[in-house]
């Protein structure tokens, strides 16, 4: 009995210890179980934390972002540093400061190559580019940089000194381009953002700097210039255009193009950076302008309006009842003319060509070449007949060959 009873004691000791060991090992396995948890708990928040902070980054840069910097994302890709090498020609003479020694001994004819710089935008993913006339002058060779800093020879197209606007031709396919928008629609006052390559930091920046002011003035006309280019309809913006600038496209705040930086008046002789006066010519005449540099290399600027004129002496002005000589009388209208179509007639006086007045048969040229006038233009005259003046709008037509 006794030995009965110890072997049920020792078994009960068994069980006990053998409990006892499964809850230690329980009990050891816990801590890890409870650390794999705190691990997960602190990544899971660690994770929160990195996205709340990029979130908080990604709306403080969409804050940032507004109409100015979106139409800087989309025309900066398509604007080009135009680097040029020109030849320039010069006079040496030791009687430079004689008059008299001068005309005997004029001196000798240097050529020599310069380079220089502008900018440019391109205007058709097969690779026409849009720039100033005397960005390219005389040049004999153009490379232009795009903004990854690709280097690219530039041909020629076609150039037009009095318009001051040339286009340039690169190889290459799916280019960048920027979007021509409407000129007639610039309105007084909105964004005006000019980019372009001033003192050549486009060369090290590899992106066109961005000037951003507003339209300060449209319609300007400035006629013929002591160079004999004809900047008219011109905008005025107060964005800053520097050397550099010139050819470099000036933009509206949905990135559609308003107009080609060209120059800038500087306030003095002893001043040659911007005061805020700045000139674009606007894209609607850059339009017509590059069709003819595309169609013909040059632009056509032959017309005919089928007119005969004559001035007007003291006896005409007496029979007609004028009060002066002003003005020119219509001595011929041709058939099937554009001036007939108008509805002009034989005696008609011509007094004013859109609104400048006309003194004599020279006033007409002179009118006609400051506007640029070219087939497709539409004269606003003011027509003396009969005792009353008459408002006749007369559009030129090609010249017939």
């Amino acid at each position: 009995m006794e030995g009965k009873i110890g072997r049920v004691t020792a078994l009960f000791l068994l069980v006990t210890l053998f409990s006892l060991s499964c809850s230690a090992r329980e009990s050891d396995r816990a801590p890890a179980a409870s650390s794999d948890s705190s691990r997960a708990t602190l990544f899971t928040e660690r994770q929160s934390g990195q996205n709340v902070k990029q979130k908080a980054i990604h709306d403080a840069l969409a804050a940032r972002e507004n109409a100015i910097t979106r139409a800087v994302q989309k025309v900066a890709p398509a604007v080009v540093g135009v680097n040029v090498t020109q030849i320039q020609e010069y006079v040496a003479s030791p009687f430079s400061e004689d008059p008299f020694f001068q005309f005997f001994f004029p001196g000798t004819r240097y050529r020599q190559e310069v380079k220089s710089l502008g900018s440019g935008f391109l205007i058709s993913p097969d690779g026409y580019i849009v720039t100033n006339e005397h960005v390219v002058h005389n040049a004999i060779k153009i490379m232009v940089t795009m903004v990854a800093g690709k280097k690219y020879p530039a041909k020629l197209v076609g150039a037009d000194y009095t318009t001051d606007l040339a286009l340039l031709k690169i190889k290459g396919k799916n280019l960048p381009y920027c979007v021509l928008g409407n000129s007639d629609n610039v309105i007084v006052g909105e964004w005006a953002i000019a980019l372009g390559n001033p003192f050549g930091l486009f060369e090290i920046s590899r992106h066109p700097s961005v000037t951003v002011g507003v339209i300060s003035g449209t319609h300007l006309n400035f006629g013929k210039q002591g160079g004999n280019r004809v900047y008219q309809d011109m905008l005025q913006t107060d964005a800053s255009i520097n050397p550099g600038n010139s050819g470099g496209p000036m933009a509206d705040a949905v990135g559609e193009i308003m107009g080609v930086n060209t120059f800038i008046f500087t306030g003095g002789q002893y001043s040659e950076g911007s005061i805020g006066l700045g000139f674009a010519i606007p894209i609607n005449r850059v339009k017509r302008v590059v069709a003819d540099l595309k169609k013909y290399g040059k632009v056509n600027r032959q017309f005919w309006t089928g007119l005969e004129i004559d001035n007007i002496n003291y006896l005409v002005a007496r029979y007609f009842g004028l009060s002066s000589t002003n003005g020119v009388i219509v001595t011929n209208v041709k058939p099937n003319s554009p001036a007939e179509r108008a509805g002009l007639r034989v005696g008609d006086i011509i007094l004013a060509i859109n609104g400048q007045t006309v003194h004599g048969t020279e006033d007409i040229w002179d009118i006609l070449t400051n506007m640029d006038a070219k087939a497709g233009d539409v004269l606003q005259l003011k027509v003396f007949r009969k005792g009353k003046i008459l408002r006749i709008p007369l559009r030129l037509a090609p010249l017939q060959q």
